[in-house]
């Protein structure tokens, strides 16, 4: 009979029962020996050391301390590592990758909640709802003179949707989209024109598709080379009455250049991440009827979170049956990974 693979838990304690429920760790300890009781924050810790010695499998999220050479040197049968949460940056060092150990990580589940927050976004930017919500709670029953001026411009059908990034979660939107009858755009340097057809978008260059879009959406990770990648020029060219939509990251948009935008109402925005993230206190943004302002909740919060840690149990059960991981990710990847 083959042993059974051992397995730790390296996160901050109060993340455990949110990503692994009961029923999701009763699962998990199914397919490998894992102390549910233990969770590592710490690996100086005694405990952590012990652990270590004999864990060939490290389920990682949220609040895991850096797995590096002296946490190696300290698991010497250590397979894998498995991340539950999105990218693996600062987690994974050098040594990591040096010691050829798999590396797997579960951001195609936290895309999910993303991509279906943007398209409620998308589709209630369509209706100009954030704004007209603000308009119609002013009134509080009056009549609206400007009712059928604000209309004119509403719906969603033929609405032109710019999609930036064939990231993750860029992908799991066009898939939500491509039912729907909108027309749409992607701009990504890694996709060409037949693989955007395929994901059932027409590909555009980034200063086209500003152009050409009527809600334009970002999804590209937050890298060195995309860090201000919408910055003043290229807002600019977005259309008069356009919304821009960010889950991504705000590093991602030239924060004074924005807010300039904004201030200015030439265009609206559904702003879930900023920069810096909490806004101050005297952003201007706060106050906009143009913008719609939520506190980072696109990605797995509550329940969702669970859909992780169910993904974890699914590569935990091809890695101790011999199958190719499905979400593993390579070195040679992480120059365009967030």
């Amino acid at each position: 009979m083959t042993a059974r693979m051992t397995a730790l838990f390296a996160m901050t304690p109060e993340n455990l029962p949110r990503l692994f429920p009961h029923r999701v760790t009763d699962r998990l300890r199914e397919l490998v020996d894992i102390d549910a009781c233990l969770v590592v924050d710490d690996f100086r810790q005694p405990d952590a050391a012990r652990a270590l010695a004999g864990t060939e499998v490290l389920i990682t999220s949220w609040g895991s301390p850096p797995i590096d050479q002296m946490v190696l040197d300290a698991a010497p049968r250590l397979r894998a590592v498995l991340h539950a949460a999105g990218t693996v940056r600062g987690y994974v060092t050098e040594a990591v990758w040096e010691r050829g150990l798999l590396v797997s990580s579960m951001a195609q589940a936290n895309a999910i909640p993303v991509a279906e927050y943007t398209l409620a976004a998308i589709l209630l930017a369509g209706k100009n709802a954030f704004v007209l919500r603000d308009a119609f709670t002013g009134l509080r029953g009056a009549p609206d003179p400007e009712r059928d001026r604000r209309r004119e411009k509403l719906g969603n059908h033929h609405r032109r949707v710019g999609v930036i990034g064939a990231s993750r979660v860029g992908r799991r939107l066009l898939e939500l989209l491509r039912p729907l009858d909108f027309e749409v755009f992607l701009s990504d340097p890694y996709v060409g024109p037949s693989e955007a057809t395929e994901l059932g978008a027409v590909l555009l260059s980034l200063d086209d598709l500003l152009r050409s879009s009527d809600i334009v959406t970002l999804h590209a990770p937050d890298l060195p080379q995309t860090r201000g990648m919408l910055d003043r020029r290229r807002l600019a060219l977005i259309s008069d009455g356009a919304t821009l939509i960010n889950t991504s990251r705000g590093a991602l948009i030239e924060a004074d250049a924005l807010t300039e935008e904004l201030v200015s109402g030439r265009i609206s925005a559904v702003l879930d991440v900023t920069d810096p993230e909490p806004l101050p206190a005297d952003s201007p943004l706060y106050r906009l009827p143009n913008v719609f302002l939520t506190p980072h909740i696109a990605g797995s919060i509550g329940n969702e979170l669970s859909r992780i840690g169910e993904a974890i149990v699914d590569e935990v059960e091809r890695l101790v049956s011999g199958q190719p991981l499905r979400h593993q990710v390579l070195l040679s990847d992480l120059d365009r990974l967030a």
